[in-house]
């Protein structure tokens, strides 16, 4: 094979490489750092800060009048991303509505409510307001010492609620609470439940 084909080829096999690769990783476009800016609720100058370059450098990005470095977007766009996680709240990851279960319930209505939602755990409320827990291993444990419990009432048994936050609680007291040994967290406004996080929200929450 002769020289030239072969330098023909080479050529030809960049260019698919760099096809794939622009399809494959798209660059974002001047109107897409602008959305991205504004979906994190950031300022030209706010960005500008933390990603480290100049607010003017920002808006030439917006307006499309420069292309910057591939090194300069990534900074931009990690910049972004670290703001985006430093606005969640608990409401962003948050389950609703939530299944609880009343204080004076009985424990086998709340072990057949457990089952069949296919959860370990519940919050035990009275008159609308979180006053305990009661979850699979409590069960467990009063049955493994001979105990009949399933036509006592929930509150016999139940432990300590829950810790409560509002909706506007920052993702990091989230974490810093389910860390610290709580299985979930409930989310209170107006004194009313709407939502509970576990481990499991938490995760979801950061992909």
């Amino acid at each position: 094979m002769s020289n030239i084909l072969k330098g023909n080829i080479l050529s030809i096999s960049r260019i698919i490489f760099w096809v794939r690769w622009v399809i494959l990783f798209r660059l974002p476009t001047a109107e897409d750092v602008k959305k991205l800016r504004k979906k994190v609720g950031l300022t030209q100058t706010e960005l500008a800060e933390k990603a480290g370059v100049s607010q003017s450098l920002i808006a030439r990005i917006e307006s499309g009048s420069v292309d910057p470095r591939l090194s300069t977007l990534q900074k931009i766009l990690n910049a972004m991303q670290a703001a985006n996680k430093e606005s969640t709240t608990a409401k962003d990851i948050m389950f609703s509505p939530v299944i609880t279960i009343n204080s004076d319930a009985q424990v086998l209505e709340a072990t057949e409510l457990m089952r069949n939602k296919d959860i370990s755990q519940l919050p035990v409320i009275k008159q609308g307001r979180p006053v305990g827990s009661i979850n699979d291993q409590t069960i467990v444990q009063h049955l493994s010492k001979g105990q009949q419990i399933f036509q006592k009432r929930v509150e016999e048994i139940m432990e300590e609620a829950f810790p409560s936050v509002s909706p506007s609680t920052k993702i990091e007291v989230v974490n810093q609470l389910l860390v610290s040994g709580n299985s979930a967290i409930l989310v209170i406004e107006k004194g009313e439940i709407v939502g509970i996080i576990t481990k499991i929200d938490l995760i979801s929450g950061a992909r």
